[in-house]
């Protein structure tokens, strides 16, 4: 036997009890490092998810539009001048075309008739044309009768015309060409009338809607007086319509649509 195999022979063999001490302690650090690792993972997840709910709840603020939206203020008056809160009320909410007749004072018989229109019902009002205009000799009032010279003051409908000639191209409104719209007698002032109702759009004050504005009825009774119509200027105050130049009332004839639920809003400054 050669002296490498009396060596081999020689060494001490590891029994199966003293290797299993070193299989524990083996597991043992490998359960050390996974339940480390483990411990790590779960602290940062829960390190992630920290993270993440603070940004849910920054992102959670308004949005940017929101934000612009929430810091937009509308403009209080709508869009419109010279008119007090209550008036404004009295506007129906679907209007969206309105023609502003805004008297220089309450006994004057010189005002400014402005077009608006808005895009939508409830959007404040956009400013269009604008004209001067005549009302009642004595200015205005919010309880007129018949014969007192005043111009009714208030929010009133606009929804039927007429007049001596033929409507304009594209006129929506029901129109009733009649040659009875012819004016008779004089002005206050002694002018000629002749023109001034070649075009009328009815004022819808003491009037059945939906008529011509040659009816004479009179719902409200006969001592509020009625026939206060949108007709053309005859240089001098009116004993109560309103009176625009007459390429005006062309413009007029031409933009007032049905469907837009025209309305008239008439008084002196400030109603």
């Amino acid at each position: 036997m050669s002296k490498h195999a009396r060596a081999r022979s020689r060494r001490p063999r590891t029994s199966a009890a003293g290797r299993a001490p070193r299989r524990v302690a083996l597991v043992a650090a490998f359960g050390l490092v996974a339940f480390g690792a483990g411990w790590a993972y779960v602290t940062d997840g829960s390190e992630q998810g920290s993270e993440a709910a603070a940004r849910a709840a920054t992102d959670a603020r308004p949005r940017a539009v929101d934000r612009a939206a929430r810091d937009t203020r509308r403009d209080p008056m709508q869009g419109l001048t010279g008119v007090g809160e209550a008036t404004r009320a009295r506007i129906p909410a679907d209007s969206r075309q309105l023609l502003l007749v805004t008297g220089e004072s309450r006994g004057s018989s010189r005002s400014t008739a402005t077009l608006y229109t808005r895009p939508a019902p409830g959007a404040d009002w956009v400013r269009g044309a604008s004209w001067p205009a005549r009302n009642g000799a004595k200015g205005w009032s919010a309880e007129r009768t018949y014969g007192d010279l005043t111009s009714p003051e208030g929010v009133f409908e606009l929804t039927d015309a007429g007049g001596l000639l033929a409507p304009p191209p594209g006129t929506r409104l029901p129109y009733d060409r009649d040659p009875a719209f012819v004016a008779s007698g004089r002005g206050v002032n002694g002018e000629s009338l002749e023109g001034a109702f070649d075009y009328v759009v009815a004022i819808d004050f003491n009037r059945r809607a939906g008529r011509s504005p040659l009816d004479p009825v009179k719902p409200e009774g006969e001592e509020k007086g009625g026939n206060i119509w949108l007709h053309v200027d005859h240089d001098g105050p009116s004993q109560g319509c309103v009176g625009l130049p007459k390429e005006a009332m062309v413009t007029v004839l031409e933009t007032l649509d049905p469907a837009a639920r025209p309305v008239i809003v008439m008084g002196p400054e400030g109603f």
